[in-house]
């Protein structure tokens, strides 16, 4: 079967442990991140199909991957949240924007 997806790094160890073969290559850092934008998709989607918190953690983990081949520290992109949740706030009161009028 094949499959042309990103895996998690001990993917093929576990095939192999199945006994089962597989073929990898290891990508450039483009094609790396544009993997890793699909992957991102692909988690998205699945965790909106199952709601299951097993897929959030994947996608924290490909979030991770994003910012380690931007060379973009964690604590970094915490403060650039933090930036955003003070000027903006956060998501935490529910809000529905249902129309905005002009008051001209």
């Amino acid at each position: 079967m094949k499959y042309n997806k990103l895996v998690r790094d001990r993917i093929p160890e576990i095939i192999e442990n199945d006994g089962k073969t597989c073929v990898v290559e290891t990508l450039n850092d483009q094609d790396y991140l544009s993997y890793l934008n699909n992957k991102l998709i692909e988690e998205v989607n699945e965790y909106l199909e199952s709601g299951d918190i097993e897929e959030l953690a994947d996608l924290e983990e490909v979030l991770r991957a994003i910012l380690d081949v931007k060379d973009i520290d964690y604590s970094t992109f915490e403060e650039v949240r933090l930036n955003k949740v003070e000027k903006r706030g956060t998501f935490k009161n529910k809000i529905l924007l249902k129309e905005v009028s002009s008051n001209e």
